[in-house]
């Protein structure tokens, strides 16, 4: 039976023990984000310092994300070319974050220490841990792919939120650990992240089991010339687009919270249901959104869904008067923001789910790492320049101004998106067209 016949199904089980490297980072995340400026805030009394101090994760990924990525392309050992970075960096990444919290116990330069430790082998992970999927997975069904390792992921940030957050308060005393107060959730993270790599050791095989020798290199230089050369500019309008929806997107969600409570009124530990609305949804749509561009098409999927996300986040910018409109205030305006925001994690998962395939379907086997590191690139660039941008729009023009900024955002990646001709399997031009 043909590869087309059985569809995705026979690369379901290697797909999800792949998710697995990514559920363990989805757990770390939010623990890192909530966390971390607490810490860092027994120390420091300055808001700015503590922030520049959490841009750290950002600026590591930046840079070592393609260096990685990159320098995995270019590996070639007997257990493949992904998996010697995967073994080497996610067990230093677990070691540093179950570290975490006794560090800053410890002293300041103890937790800054970590935390620069940490974020140096989790970015270095990354690349690599991201490319293993389309190196093992044909064109044809990474949109598939992609959800299931998103859903996973979404599930994850919704784990590390509402589950191990709540250990933080658990007053008892372990062996070797010792006090578990304010410290449980990270060595138990830490924990998973290194039964994930055995996971993957163990049970996923690598692309190739030749001669790892004569498996094709393609060089930089090469690779970037073919992105932004003649002819087809495909996967550079594709960049251009992806930092325009990641810096709308940026933009908004560090202030979700803060609106929720100077706007809405809602309190402090109902601040973070709007981006769980948006994390929720993500989980839920990932894989079905996969499917989706596998039939329509992944360019069509993403127009379609950068539509929405224009109309909606306009909604939002028209908050006040739509709820006037629908009779609608106190709780039920609240309802109607996180509704909002619901359908926008939907169609937000369906965008990010089908543009990483869309890359990886222009690469070859020898550079899958290099459009890998182009993708955090680009996206860490817009999550590095945007919350200070929207920062001051606030200050300037009040919340409101955000959601006219990423409508903006959102509206001009629909249209770069208009002009993409590549990124659907092979013999699916007509889902791609030619024309905006």
């Amino acid at each position: 039976m043909s590869e087309e016949k059985k569809g995705f199904r026979p690369f379901l089980g290697t797909t999800f023990l792949i998710g697995f490297g990514f559920f363990t980072m989805g757990l770390m995340d939010p623990l890192y984000d909530t966390y971390v400026p607490i810490f860092l805030g027994n120390y420091i009394r300055s808001m700015g310092i503590v922030g520049s101090v959490m841009t750290l994760d950002n600026i590591f990924a930046l840079f070592l994300i393609p260096i990685v990525a990159v320098w995995s392309d270019k590996t070639r050992t007997p257990i493949g070319r992904r998996m010697p970075f995967i073994l080497v960096t996610l067990p230093l990444t677990a070691l540093s974050f179950a570290w975490l919290p006794y560090a800053a116990a410890a002293s300041l330069t103890a937790l800054v220490s970590a935390i620069f430790l940490l974020n140096i082998w989790k970015q270095s992970a990354r690349g690599p841990v991201v490319a293993l999927m389309p190196d093992i997975v044909p064109g044809e069904f990474r949109s598939e792919a992609n959800g299931v390792i998103n859903t996973m992921g979404g599930i994850a940030s919704i784990v590390g939120t509402l589950g191990l957050a709540r250990l933080m308060d658990l007053d008892i005393t372990l062996p070797i650990l010792g006090p578990a107060k304010g410290r449980l959730p990270f060595p138990i993270a830490g924990a998973l992240v290194l039964a994930a790599v055995l996971l993957l050791f163990a049970f996923v095989r690598e692309r190739g089991g030749g001669d790892p020798a004569s498996e094709p290199r393609v060089p930089l230089l090469e690779s970037l010339k073919g992105i932004a050369g003649s002819g087809d500019k495909s996967a550079l309008l594709i960049l251009a687009s992806l930092f325009l929806w990641f810096l709308g997107y940026q933009g908004v969600l560090p202030f979700i919270g803060k609106y929720s409570v100077e706007a809405l009124g809602v309190s402090q530990g109902r601040a973070a249901f709007g981006a769980g609305m948006v994390g929720i949804a993500y989980a839920l749509f990932a894989i079905p959104s996969g499917y989706a561009a596998h039939r329509i098409g992944r360019r069509r999927t993403i127009r379609i869904a950068l539509a929405a996300l224009t109309i909606l986040v306009s909604a939002l910018f028209f908050l006040d008067p739509l709820s006037s409109a629908l009779g609608l205030a106190g709780t039920a305006k609240v309802y109607l923001f996180w509704g909002i925001l619901f359908l926008f994690g939907l169609f937000w998962v369906s965008v990010v789910t089908n543009s990483f395939p869309m890359l990886w379907q222009m690469s070859r086997y020898g550079n899958v790492g290099i459009y890998t590191g182009l993708y955090y690139t680009f996206s860490q660039g817009a999550a590095i320049l945007s919350p200070p941008v929207t920062g001051g729009i606030i200050d300037l023009a009040g919340y409101r101004g955000i959601f006219a900024f990423c409508a903006v955002c959102m509206a001009a990646a629909f249209t770069v998106m208009g002009y993409v001709r590549s990124g659907e399997p092979e013999g699916d031009s007509a889902a791609s067209g030619t024309r905006p």
